[in-house]
């Protein structure tokens, strides 16, 4: 299990202070790629240390990945490093709430994972940190001549002061 891209843990096996390295293989480093729409994952790791105190599950590491994303203007392939800690906290669903109940989370919060039943889904959660962790706009080195072919202008040439320059110059001639 150590050497293996976890995916589900039995509450009934996971044991306080339990180190994880998590490791996954081929198949599952194409699974997630896929679902994150990535060009291709060739390394994902997870090193964890597991803190149990009764249902409440916290999973503290480090997650490190070598991907390659599409650039959002030519689709060309972004090599991208990922060395990030994360910290996710395991809790149950809570009793007796709607699913159609909103719930607020603070920024605290934001890394809290309900599960139900007796297992949780650390593979799952980590892929899920990997994905808050890639850059929403990943660019190649020819995106800025392809969007100047393009016509696209710049932030500098499109923004408020480019404009108020331009209608400088329009009164002064």
């Amino acid at each position: 299990m150590t050497d293996r891209f976890a995916h589900h843990l039995r509450l009934d096996q996971v044991r306080d202070g339990e180190r994880l390295d998590l490791v996954a293989d081929e198949t599952e480093r194409r699974d997630v790629a896929k679902r994150l729409g990535l060009a291709s994952l060739e390394r994902l790791e997870a090193h964890v240390c597991i803190a149990r105190t009764g249902e409440v599950i916290r999973a503290e590491g480090r997650l490190t990945a070598a991907l390659d994303q599409a650039c959002v203007v030519t689709g060309d392939p972004v090599a991208a490093h990922v060395d990030e800690p994360f910290s996710l906290l395991f809790m149950p669903d809570p009793p007796g709430g709607a699913t159609e109940d909103e719930i607020e989370l603070g920024e605290a919060d934001c890394d809290t994972v309900f599960y139900d039943g007796a297992a949780i889904d650390l593979g799952t959660a980590i892929a899920d940190t990997l994905a808050l962790s890639l850059d929403p706009y990943p660019r190649s080195a020819g995106a800025e001549a392809s969007l100047k072919e393009a016509g696209v202008l710049t932030e500098e040439q499109a923004g408020p002061f480019a404009v108020l320059a331009k209608l400088r110059k329009n009164d002064e001639t």
